[in-house]
């Protein structure tokens, strides 16, 4: 028998209508027939501007989007199938668009998904693989933002000393987070102050970076320069030739080597330091010429540092003088032995037995008068015992045992430098060990370089150099400095380093601080500098240019160089002249064609010399110059004001008495009132007796008018006086 279904009316209340289906269940029925009640007719709401305008408005209104009409059909159809299923607890079935969609949200690309490769199940779209492109970078930047924002730990370089500010640079932090934390330390201190190894050490691990202290360039010098004992041979001598100016040196090498070098000097003056090598009897000695004039004293002291023995040349005639002593106490101070050579022998006022005594006095005992000095007497114009003093040279040399490794980097000293036109930077060269080669990396001073090229004392190019030879190296990238050592290293990156250190050490030292105190900042203001600026041929000039102008001492005015340098004068010279204000000197150099034409469109006088005492004497014309003169004033008469006059066509006249010497027409006058100088100036007239006079005696009477003056008191008083000029001298 078919059971009945049951009717159930569905109204807006939904948990009335689930109730009705479980009492349905109760009651055995399987089934549900749905009816919807709806009303034909509904109460039409009317809207009027009263109720709008009413206090109590509706608590909530919906304005959301109005919903589609669904059919009424199919909703009820619907809701039948529902609760048929739930009266028969059957499981709800899933409508094909519900699968539709778990179908798509399954084949769904996910990052996951592509990041694996299992993405078969759906091809990806375009907009896909941009929303995926796009996220995936997104984690990357935060993963990146992450370890950027992870402190940096590096190696930071400590020097022997370091600034503030590079000490912030290495470790890439601010200088004034460092300032801060010494601030803490109790310590005030700015970017520019200097600090230890020990300070720079504890800084960088405070701020979390790992310390790592520089090797000293003395320390990199010395390994390169460790000698094995076994690999020692002897090596010709180092003999430096020293002496007064005009003793004969020069013209003993000369001698020596068969070639007229003082032709070569100007004013017959070594004025560079020249090295040359000779032979006698399979024997080679280098001799180094040193200058004897008094400029040259750095010159004589680097001389005496690289010898290993010193010539020392007094002439006969001339006995001991200045830079004889000098040259006595830098042998002594190099603890190098002398061998004296008493030139000029052959001339009759000649005394060497005079020269030995006075050579007592500074602990230089012959040999004859049981000391230990070697003393031979020569002329270089005969060639008197030139044989022996060379045998001499050797037999000391003999004695010393002076040996060297030939196989080692070779070392040296830079005797001199300067910059020739077509080939660059040029540095005169003695090596002291090792065999140098073309190609070699090598560094002197602050510079580096590859040796390009070697040319002996002859002029003669090499491709080697043994130790004690005197050579000429081309491939520096700039003007080395004399005295500087010349050091060959394994390769372009360790000369490049070796310099770097030095060039860090020296903008440590360079610039200290300076405390100005009140006095002398007052002293400082008062003084006038004359600027200047020099260029020479070589740099051992200029070096001995500068230490000669130091020596020049004044209270008013002083001598400022704000250029050495070696080359020919420049453009840029001849502007700096202008900007400054100084003098340009050209010391054995020529100006550029460029330079002549500008310093005669800025009216710059370029003065050229040959001789360094000449260079001295126009400095110090220079220098007096700008002295101001002494004025010498001598008072010759004065006369008292009794009356005033008015005079027509003439003006007030001083009616006066000479109460002191004599009063002349045309000199200098000023006058006095009260014990102050009013006026300073000169006689206009004098008159006597109602006539011009040309001068008056004391006791008498005149009339006196002065120049641009008229402006006259009784009692006050006319001096009359003549000056004195005189030009100071520096």
């Amino acid at each position: 028998m078919e059971k009945k279904k049951t009717k159930l009316t569905l109204s807006g209340n939904l948990k009335k209508s689930i109730s009705n289906i479980e009492k349905a269940k109760t009651q055995g029925k399987n089934s549900v027939f749905i009816e919807k009640k709806t009303n034909k007719f509904p109460a039409r709401r009317t809207f009027n501007n009263n109720n709008l305008n009413k206090a109590s408005k509706p608590k909530n209104l919906n304005f959301s989007k109005p919903k589609l009409p669904i059919n009424d059909y199919e909703k009820r159809k619907l809701a039948e199938q529902r609760a048929t299923r739930r009266l028969k607890d059957e499981p709800e079935k899933k409508d094909t668009k519900n699968k539709l969609g778990t179908k798509r949200r399954e084949l769904k690309l996910t990052i996951s998904r592509a990041l694996s490769g299992d993405d078969e199940g759906r091809s990806r779209s375009l907009a896909a693989l941009k929303r995926a492109k796009q996220k995936e970078n997104r984690v990357i930047q935060r993963e990146d933002l992450r370890e950027n924002l992870r402190p940096v730990k590096r190696e930071v370089n400590i020097p022997e000393v370091i600034t503030i500010r590079e000490l912030a640079n290495r470790m890439a932090e601010q200088s004034s987070s460092i300032i801060k934390h010494l601030l803490g330390m109790g310590v005030t201190a700015t970017i520019n102050h200097s600090i230890d190894a020990d300070t720079a050490e504890y800084l960088t691990k405070e701020f979390g970076h790992v310390p790592i202290k520089e090797e000293k360039a003395d320390e990199i010098i010395k390994k390169i320069k460790e000698v094995k004992s076994e690999n020692l041979k002897n090596r010709p001598p180092i003999v430096t030739v020293m002496g007064h100016v005009d003793h004969g040196k020069t013209s003993l090498l000369d001698v020596l080597r068969s070639a007229n070098v003082v032709s070569g000097e100007f004013g017959g003056i070594t004025q560079h330091i020249g090295a040359y090598q000779i032979a006698h009897k399979n024997n080679k000695i280098t001799f180094i010429d040193t200058p004897g004039h008094a400029a040259f004293t750095e010159m004589r002291a680097r001389g005496s540092k690289l010898t290993d023995l010193v010539v020392l040349v007094v002439a006969a005639d001339d006995g001991v003088k200045p830079q004889t002593i000098e040259s006595i106490k830098h042998a002594k101070a190099a603890k190098v032995p002398i061998v004296v050579a008493i030139n000029k022998c052959d001339l009759p006022e000649a005394d060497p037995q005079k020269i030995k005594n006075q050579l007592l006095e500074y602990e230089l005992i012959a040999e004859e008068l049981s000391g230990d000095t070697l003393m031979v007497e020569i002329s270089t114009k005969t060639k008197k015992n030139l044989d022996k003093l060379v045998e001499s040279i050797i037999l000391q040399s003999e004695l010393l045992d002076l040996k060297t490794d030939y196989d080692t980097k070779s070392t040296g000293v830079i005797l001199e430098s300067k910059i020739d036109i077509g080939r660059g930077p040029v540095a005169n060269v003695v090596l002291t060990s090792g065999t140098l080669n073309k190609g070699d990396y090598f560094v002197s001073g602050l510079q580096w370089g590859k040796v390009r090229a070697i040319n002996n004392d002859l002029g003669k190019n090499i491709s080697l150099a043994l130790p004690s030879a005197p050579i000429e190296v081309l491939g520096i990238n700039g003007a080395a400095k004399s005295g500087d050592d010349f050091l060959v290293l394994e390769s372009e990156k360790e000369a490049k380093s070796l310099c770097d250190v030095r060039v860090q050490e020296a903008k440590i030292g360079r610039n200290p601080l300076k405390f100005v105190t009140q006095e002398s900042a007052f002293k400082d203001k008062a003084s006038e500098e004359l600027n200047i600026i020099i260029k020479s041929d070589v740099h051992g000039s200029s070096e001995a240019i500068k230490s000669a102008i130091d020596q020049i001492k004044h209270d008013e005015i002083k001598p400022k160089i704000i250029l050495s340098d070696i080359g020919m004068i420049t453009e840029t010279d001849v502007s700096l002249a202008k900007a400054s204000n100084a003098i340009l000197i050209a010391f054995n150099v020529k100006p550029t064609k460029e330079a002549k034409k500008l310093s005669e469109k800025d009216k710059v006088s370029i003065s050229s010399f040959n001789i360094i005492y000449e260079v001295l004497d126009f400095i110090k014309n220079k220098m007096s110059g700008l002295l101001t003169p002494d004025v010498e004033e001598k008072v010759v008469g004065s006369a008292e004001i009794l009356e005033i006059f008015k005079v027509s066509k003439i003006g007030k006249v001083a009616g006066s008495k000479v109460i002191e010497g004599e009063i002349s027409n045309n000199s200098n006058a000023r006058v006095i009132r009260d014990g102050t100088i009013i006026y300073n100036g000169k006689i206009g007239s004098i008159f006597r007796e109602k006539n011009q006079a040309k001068q008056v005696a004391a006791g008498l009477e005149c009339g006196i008018t002065l120049k641009d003056f008229s402006d006259f008191q009784k009692k006050d008083i006319i001096e009359v006086y003549n000056s004195k000029i005189t030009e100071r001298r520096v």
